[in-house]
């Protein structure tokens, strides 16, 4: 008999408490050219996706594929260095799996970050954003189909979906890094191919100030397990129609590698206070 996916999450659960006996309840997923944070943790145990039972593997280039465990600043912690995403042709079920494992491992607070296009013209390359609310345009909703009443209910409240007590907290970091963190709606799109100009129009319309290809079906199914979410997007570019030059994925993995130190002391400021 096939196992279900409540039990293909719970035998990589098992999988990965074997590794390490750090029992992390805050858990940090690193976008495009954002991994470098996972190399600071102390007392750190490195799985690669490949070693997990059930993990799908990532195809996109900055994205490591590892799952470290390890100590910031002594409080225990879970990095994924890279995701999935449903453009390398996963489901919504394998893409939102790692979530599934994390909160089997006992995860409580999930950090998400990401690169994405800026369409508010009022943000730059190279800055980080809280996610204060997102718009699902990627056609995809991971929770649908029969519900795993041992995750959560198949209807649940989605109008806190980025925690306003997390966003507070790492505004407070920012603030004592004298930085400002401003607050934006992220838009999901499919991908993997950039927007149009006139896709950029029609978004900003709809009240979004930042695209990207991931994170939506994260938070999510994070949400029906009752994890509290906070979303960071590096803006690593700005949108078709408002920056002339055409867009590619060299730009987005430049840029990430820019702000990567920033983001790492932010994520370390704020970890103690998110346990």
């Amino acid at each position: 008999m096939t196992d279900t996916l409540f039990e293909k999450a719970n035998a990589a659960a098992e999988f990965v408490a074997a590794r390490s006996s750090l029992r992390p309840l805050i858990a940090i997923v690193l976008g495009s050219g954002l991994g470098a944070f996972a190399e600071q943790l102390e007392e750190a145990t490195a799985i690669a996706f490949a070693e997990i039972p059930y993990f799908p593997q990532s195809t996109v280039p900055g994205h490591s594929g590892k799952l470290v465990v390890g100590k910031v600043a002594g409080v225990p912690v879970a990095v994924m260095q890279g995701r999935v995403h449903a453009y390398e042709g996963y489901s919504s079920e394998e893409v939102t799996f790692p979530i599934r494992v994390l909160g089997r491992v006992g995860v409580k607070t999930l950090v998400l970050t990401n690169a994405a296009g800026g369409i508010n013209e009022g943000l730059k390359q190279g800055q980080l954003v809280l996610i204060a609310d997102h718009i699902n345009l990627s056609g995809r909703n991971p929770v649908s189909g029969p519900n795993e009443d041992r995750f959560g209910p198949r209807f649940f409240d989605m109008s806190e979906a980025y925690s306003s007590r997390l966003r507070l907290l790492a505004t407070e970091a920012a603030r004592s890094m004298e930085f400002r963190l401003y607050e934006a709606v992220y838009l999901s799109v499919l991908g993997p191919s950039f927007e149009t100009p006139a896709e950029i129009r029609a978004f900003r319309t709809l009240g979004a100030d930042l695209v990207g290809m991931s994170t939506v079906q994260e938070t999510i199914v994070a949400r029906q397990m009752g994890m509290e979410v906070l979303g960071i997007s590096c803006v690593t570019n700005m949108a078709a129609g408002i920056q002339k030059e055409p867009l590619s994925h060299e730009e987005v993995m430049a840029t990430g590698r820019a702000v990567e130190a920033q983001l790492a002391g932010l994520l370390t400021k704020l970890v103690p206070g998110l346990a």
